[in-house]
């Protein structure tokens, strides 16, 4: 049930682009076509899941029974991240080669992406039991497909909107995510957290 309320509040109440402000790179960046943000998403996803998990488990049977997550804990969850991201990188190559051109530089910037590796902190500094950890991570990956696929509908949606000159491009986007934002909040009092 623990699990379970931490996925659903993970995706809702406290969703990393929406409420936490983390991965807005490729949320701005890649939300433009509804197909290429989700793809974006599900790789993210991918990449969140696997990237909690391994950090879970680094965190708990190398760097604390060493004594060393104070000193290599960053470096550990930098290091898993980009090799999973470098994994998906070629699996899409390989799979999906439009996607791959879609997707452009944002596929290689989820290494960098700060919700991937804030995931991973998080996990740390919440001590969560492994299943826990999956939850998390799966739900911060559907949190962020959600908005992202989100985003995307609604750009798709303004091309055909009469935009005032000076709120066209970066400004109704930036608009459209407080909004989004604030929409979310309304989660808050769904589960404690």
């Amino acid at each position: 049930m623990e699990a379970l309320l931490l996925f659903i509040g993970s995706v809702l109440v406290n969703n990393f682009v929406l409420a936490r402000f983390l991965g807005i790179c490729p949320f701005l960046g890649v939300s433009k076509k509804v197909e290429t943000a989700f793809s974006m998403g599900i790789a993210t996803t991918f990449v969140m899941t696997l990237s909690g998990v391994a950090s879970w488990l680094i965190q708990n049977y190398i760097l604390v029974p060493f004594g060393a997550e104070r000193f290599l804990q960053y470096v550990a969850f930098i290091l898993v991240i980009a090799s999973l991201v470098q994994l998906v990188e070629m699996v899409i190559q390989k799979t999906s080669p439009a996607l791959y051109q879609a997707l452009g530089i944002f596929l290689p910037l989820i290494t960098t992406n700060c919700a991937i590796l804030g995931l991973a902190l998080l996990i740390a500094i919440k001590q969560y039991s492994f299943i826990e950890s999956i939850a998390f991570s799966f739900g911060a990956g559907a949190g962020f497909t959600l908005a992202i696929t989100m985003m995307a509908g609604i750009r798709e949606e303004l091309q055909f909107a009469d935009v005032p000159k000076p709120l066209q491009g970066a400004a109704i986007t930036l608009i459209i995510a407080g909004l989004m934002s604030m929409a979310f909040m309304g989660f808050s009092g769904l589960i404690p957290m």
